[in-house]
């Protein structure tokens, strides 16, 4: 069992998915439930094994089928990689935790879709082949497309085709961009292409950068990197909440993308397309952060709020992924978490908050009462104070790493005034929102008791669902010391050009 550790990840979501498919799980809701919930524990704690595993021994290469690379497909289990999975199955826990309240009941085969999108996702951070990338990314896709449509309405249908249209063009770029650099390098293993680059000559550097480029378009679709950023607002905030918070990791594979393949394929020793794509992914990640905090100003209700909060985050990483420096990778790595635990809540709470609100729902703007306003108010401020970066929590330390980590970049004295300018204006979006929602109320005190009367209130698995998510921040900054060290080892190793190459394509030996 121990050799084939680095695949439980990828293994594991796949055989719930057709567990939950069959009798008596396909039959019984309650059984479906109950086995969802025990399965992703089980995912969590295999990714969690396998960290473990890495870190006390160092990365581990899967040869599937016992063919090593660069001639059969590998799954590299690294710290980096690692963490990402297990954040993954940790959404998955609290994603059917959630729904187990009632939300899986309003369309058909939500778990076993959960746990395939789980699937593409870990098998996207576990792979060590460009081919297999996007074969992951259309398992995880399929997925999403399916639950963008789980208890939707016509609304809801026009958002997810629009994401589904933008997705399959990204397939299709995808594809030629793979046919180009296999074209000029004659293999899609990451390690393997990452060695051949600097020995290119003549035009084939030039349709290595074209390959190069057109792999940066996907990223760039995938992560929702302006100006591809359009289809995540309207996807996200029309979802049901609980799906676009499980969302949250899905642009995070994009950007994972970009660390990994400009990092190691075209990084520091590609020769003449080392860091080709630097410049460009500074510009867009500043015009992105610009772009969703005015989003963030403009929303009206908090799912729109929570899915630019999302944009922001994208392009905060894209900036650091752009410095090309371990502290900035470092800084990447623990701000990536922190984000996809906070907007996830915040999704949560947006839905949970809207079901107390009546007709209002999760509008930014006067209405009924909250009923439990004491949970849910503190629950938010936590969130807030973590998504605008105040001490004490998680975003604070994040914030003040990437500051420190961009001190020396290019474009420093671009970068520290629009991220602190959004900071502001996402400090003011995030209170304002606060304010009105828990403190700006309409009606007569006898019609607000009436309509509280039949608010529905918070179910015990919704709340377990949210304190896991809530509780992120305050553990993320209390355990600041030792998660920093992770992060700074990931990033190191990431960096490591000799290390990666050799224990790749040694098979890990």
């Amino acid at each position: 069992m121990i050799q084939h550790l680095t695949s439980l990840p990828v293994l594991l979501p796949m055989l719930a998915a057709v567990i939950l498919l069959m009798p008596p799980c396909g039959k019984s809701i309650a059984i479906r439930r109950v086995a969802s919930v025990v399965l992703s524990i089980i995912t969590f704690l295999a990714s969690l094994a396998l960290l473990l595993k890495v870190q006390a021994d160092g990365t581990q290469v899967y040869a599937i089928g016992d063919w090593s690379a660069p001639f059969g497909i590998v799954l590299v289990a690294d710290p980096l990689s690692t963490l990402l999975a297990c954040l993954t199955a940790l959404l998955g826990i609290v994603c059917v935790l959630y729904a187990s309240a009632g939300d899986d009941d309003k369309g058909s085969f939500f778990h076993p879709l959960v746990h395939f999108l789980v699937l593409g996702v870990n098998g996207a951070f576990l792979t060590g082949d460009a081919f297999n990338l996007f074969v992951f990314f259309e398992v995880l896709l399929i997925a999403s497309y399916s639950l963008l449509m789980h208890g939707g309405d016509k609304k809801n249908t026009r958002a997810a085709l629009q994401y589904v249209i933008m997705n399959l063009v990204g397939s299709a770029v995808f594809l030629i961009a793979l046919g180009v650099l296999y074209g000029v390098l004659g293999t899609l293993n990451m390690a393997d292409m990452a060695q051949k680059v600097s020995l290119l000559q003549g035009d084939d550097v030039y349709l290595a950068k074209i390959g190069g480029l057109l792999l940066l378009v996907v990223f760039a679709l995938k992560g929702a990197l302006l100006p591809l950023h359009l289809w995540l607002p309207n996807t996200y905030a029309t979802a049901m909440p609980i799906v676009a918070a499980l969302f949250a990791i899905m642009t995070k594979v994009g950007v994972y993308s970009m660390m990994r393949v400009y990092t190691l394929i075209f990084g520091d020793e590609a020769g003449e397309l080392s860091h080709m794509a630097q410049s460009w992914l500074w510009w867009l990640a500043l015009a992105t952060i610009a772009m969703g905090t005015i989003g963030v100003i403009a929303s009206k209700d908090l799912r729109k709020l929570a899915a630019n909060l999302v944009i922001v985050s994208v392009g905060t990483l894209v900036a650091l992924v752009a410095v090309q420096t371990v502290e900035a990778s470092s800084a990447a790595i623990y701000y990536l978490v922190h984000s996809t635990l906070v907007t996830a809540a915040l999704f949560i709470l947006a839905d949970l908050i809207g079901r107390q609100r009546g007709n209002v729902a999760d509008r930014i703007t006067a209405g009924p009462p909250i009923a439990q306003p004491r949970l849910l108010g503190v629950c938010f401020l936590i969130a807030g104070i973590a998504v605008i970066g105040m001490p004490p929590l998680s975003g604070f330390i994040g914030k003040v790493w990437l500051l420190k980590a961009t001190l020396n970049a290019e474009y420093t004295f671009v970068f520290w005034p629009l991220y602190l300018l959004a900071s502001l204006a996402i400090l003011i979006g995030v209170s304002k929102a606060g304010s009105t929602i828990f403190w700006h109320h309409q009606g007569s005190v006898q019609s607000n008791a009436t309509e509280n009367a039949g608010q529905e209130r918070v179910h015990p698995a919704q709340l377990v669902a949210l304190i896991i998510l809530i509780s992120g921040a305050p553990l993320m900054s209390l355990f600041a010391g030792p998660l920093s060290e992770y992060a700074i080892d990931a990033a190191t190793q990431l960096h490591d050009f000799n290390y990666n190459i050799k224990v790749i394509l040694s098979g890990g030996q």
